[in-house]
């Protein structure tokens, strides 16, 4: 790997590690829904006249079928229901739980037409990586909230999905027209979801949240995605993948630091073996591995959390 390329990882493993943090301080103030609609509005205000000058906006609304199905499975629920869930469970076990997306993404891909056989590697992997989510759930979090862990379930299989849909229908498009116009869309999803709700600010949030919900939407968002694609095209899609086993570790880390959240022996064994899973599951066959089917699309399989 290049030079640029390593900044370009370090960079985006610890932008996409640090969301799960400044969404448990947002959400202390600001309601789920709202959180979405601040951080996809902001987002979209920053990338939409990025991708205008690109010329790469009206392509994409060519496609604007998949592209709405795209935000919806993507950001408009998995954002709400991450945002809930960081109302119930440590920012940490977020990060760590949502590591599993790439053991989703083997399923979805199969039922959306993937070619690839599972190799005997592949089933080990997955059976790895469910024994480290049972471990952080039924030992670390000890049952305790198991609404939260529903809520990162949605969450997990649209991470998984919302790639998939872009490899199968949109990989040939701008990707900063893409996510210009999924925040947009979002933005404007949420717009009568806070309004019927009553889910708006109802007082002038604290310095802690407004840094949040800008760092989410600036850093985490709308950075973040230029990051990613400066890196796919630096390294490829698939050595991409590898930024799935950085950001639970920087979760973890960012959680004990900054709000005290505490790592015990089960986060760190659920952590080793979902991380674990997820490099056997995305491990290809030797008489497979330079295929360019669906199974390597010009995205990596999750976008920012």
């Amino acid at each position: 790997m290049t030079r640029r390329g390593v900044l370009l990882f370090a960079a985006l493993g610890l932008i996409w590690g640090v969301p799960y943090l400044f969404i448990k301080i947002a959400v202390a103030e600001l309601t789920p829904e709202m959180l979405v609609l601040a951080r996809c509005a902001l987002a979209a205000v920053l990338l939409l006249p990025l991708a205008a000058h690109r010329r790469a906006l009206a392509p994409v609304l060519r496609r604007w079928r998949p592209l709405l199905l795209f935000a919806v499975f993507e950001i408009v629920l998995p954002w709400y229901f991450l945002n809930s869930a960081e109302q119930r469970l440590p920012s940490s076990t977020s990060g760590l739980l949502l590591s599993a997306v790439p053991l989703a993404a083997l399923g979805i891909a199969f039922v959306m037409g993937r070619r690839d056989r599972i190799t005997l590697v592949n089933g080990v992997g997955i059976a790895v990586g469910m024994l480290g989510v049972a471990a952080i759930v039924g030992l670390d979090l000890a049952g305790s909230d198991l609404v939260g862990v529903a809520q990162l379930v949605v969450v997990v299989l649209g991470y998984a999905l919302g790639p998939a849909i872009l490899a199968r229908w949109m990989s040939d498009l701008p990707g900063v027209g893409v996510m210009a116009l999924a925040l947009g869309i979002s933005a404007l999803i949420y717009v009568p979801v806070v309004l019927l709700t009553g889910g708006g600010l109802r007082a002038v949030p604290s310095p802690p949240t407004i840094v949040s919900v800008v760092v989410l939407a600036v850093f985490c968002s709308a950075i973040a995605f230029l990051i990613m694609f400066a890196l796919v095209a630096e390294i490829g899609p698939i050595r991409m993948t590898a930024i799935t086993y950085v950001n639970p570790a920087v979760a973890v880390v960012a959680g004990a630091l900054v709000l005290g959240e505490q790592v015990t022996v089960w986060t760190i064994v659920g952590f080793v073996l979902i991380l674990a899973g997820c490099y056997l599951v995305t491990k290809p066959a030797r008489a497979v591995a330079s295929s360019t089917s669906v199974d390597a699309p010009d995205y990596p399989p999750q976008t920012a959390p």
